[in-house]
């Protein structure tokens, strides 16, 4: 259907204006009972909500696959009580690690576009890579495809602005996500508050999610197989991304529409942003946005119920971990359950605070039981989690304090075994390029490394 979205924003933004009182200054604190008066787990199709029972079928299966650890019992009431996004059947789902191939299918994706684009990005440069997107972006804008483009103030403030000028005297409809300088911001204004989402969706039909910005630090892969170095040396970036068609396309479109209209971009031209639904595929998929507009963060709440329903392993991996108290505790504490906790963390980073500031919680977790692995050869940037085998997210989202309480996030969660399958064969091939971190070895780091740790953690809040 061809429509304006400006006719669509009272209808999108109406069910949001409750939860968007306040910013967010506190992770919410979760009880286990929380789930007790949840209502039953509605399934959305590519045709739109299922029946109960088709509904229930579904369940039913995914629950099979958990093998009967009560996993989904717990966890489903508890997120659908909760996040209030619909779990979304029919989809399909492809796992992209590497820099250089994630890129080529984005770029595939843009080319054959025929109807709008739009993407958001907290990073892009003005490098190799982010010329080959912006001609990309403007060939389709002149083919009379309309591209929108959301870019983060702090995250471009290295790129520029002849080079997004460039994008907009083509066409492109460009908007600056909450500008650093408060004379051009629309949406009131807090330096703080980032987009961190990274987010890309053509035709209403394909969405990327992830962790890649648009930069040329991913030019070199970070696979064994076909290792190639980057030209400047440098260690590649290693991220992981995900390629999604189906019914929770419709999601995470509307997750980018919100944050334009909050913006205040300019309108929207009339475009097909919401073609008729189809099914693309088998995967069970929800679209999780976070924003410190909302009273806590939703992703969040959904990782710390998912972790507080382990069973059986929480296998994670991420790029900058600085646990709250809460992560903290939970993690603990599934290890004194009997649950396998594993954390791949990066040897080498881009943030030395954050890196510091994480370490300082390695004693604390390795004396409770977890077991902690740093990524050798690749500057680590995923972010992404497999619990019990059935449970997989991936997105924009760090284990830290600013992702849950000062940015924009985009996560999306596939529950089942076959794609959790492909997520915990990922985390083994990281694990193969990882080194892990005794307590022996740890506890004999020296003084100045301690002191780096101290320094660090005064600074969590903020990193």
């Amino acid at each position: 259907m061809l429509l304006s979205v400006r006719l669509l924003r009272p209808g999108l933004l109406a069910p949001l204006c409750l939860n968007l009182l306040a910013a967010c200054s506190v992770l919410p604190t979760l009880v286990p009972d929380m789930s007790r008066e949840a209502p039953p787990v509605p399934l959305d199709g590519p045709h739109g909500p299922l029946s109960a029972a088709r509904s229930q079928a579904i369940i039913a299966q995914l629950q099979a696959d958990a093998k009967s650890t009560g996993f989904f019992d717990l966890h489903l009431a508890v997120e659908e009580s909760i996040v209030g996004s619909p779990l979304t059947t029919g989809n399909r789902v492809e796992l992209l690690q590497d820099g250089p191939r994630t890129y080529q299918a984005m770029l595939d994706a843009i080319v054959a576009a025929r109807d709008h684009v739009n993407m958001e990005s907290y990073i892009f440069d003005d490098d190799e890579i982010g010329q080959r997107f912006a001609a990309a972006l403007i060939i389709r804008q002149r083919a009379g495809v309309q591209v929108n483009l959301i870019r983060d103030s702090a995250g471009t403030l290295g790129t520029p602005q002849a080079f997004f000028a460039r994008l907009s005297a083509a066409g492109v409809q460009v908007v600056e996500f909450n500008p650093v300088n408060p004379l051009t911001a629309k949406d009131g204004w807090e330096l703080n508050r980032r987009d961190h989402r990274k987010l890309l969706i053509v035709d209403g039909r394909i969405a990327f999610l992830g962790g890649i910005n648009i930069s040329s630090v991913y030019s070199g892969s970070s696979l064994r197989l076909g290792f190639r170095a980057r030209e400047d040396g440098a260690l590649p970036w290693r991220d992981t991304d995900l390629r999604l068609e189906g019914p929770v396309v419709a999601e995470l479109q509307k997750l980018f529409i919100i944050t334009w209209d909050q913006q205040r971009g300019p309108p929207l031209q009339a475009r097909h942003y919401f073609p008729p639904v189809e099914r693309r595929g088998d995967e069970v998929v929800r679209a999780i946005g976070s924003s410190p507009e909302h009273p806590y963060s939703l992703i969040y709440v959904t990782l710390i119920s998912a972790l507080r329903s382990a069973q059986r392993e929480i296998w994670l991996t991420n790029a900058y971990f600085v646990p709250d108290p809460q992560l903290l505790a939970t993690l603990k504490e599934a290890v004194a359950r009997g649950v396998d906790v594993r954390l791949i963390l990066p040897s080498s980073t881009d943030s030395w605070l954050v890196f510091h500031a994480g370490r300082a919680y390695y004693d604390e977790l390795l004396r409770a039981g977890v077991r902690l692995y740093e990524r050798q050869g690749a500057l680590l940037h995923v972010k992404s989690a497999v619990i019990d085998g059935v449970w997989s997210t991936v997105g924009s989202t760090n284990l830290d304090w600013r992702s849950f309480l000062h940015n924009q996030e985009i996560n999306a969660v596939v529950l089942g075994g076959g794609f959790g399958e492909k997520m915990r064969a990922a985390f083994r091939a990281d694990l193969a390029q990882s080194r892990e971190i005794s307590l022996q070895a740890w506890q004999a780091r020296p003084l100045g490394v301690r002191a780096q740790e101290l320094f660090g953690r005064l600074w969590e809040y903020w990193l």
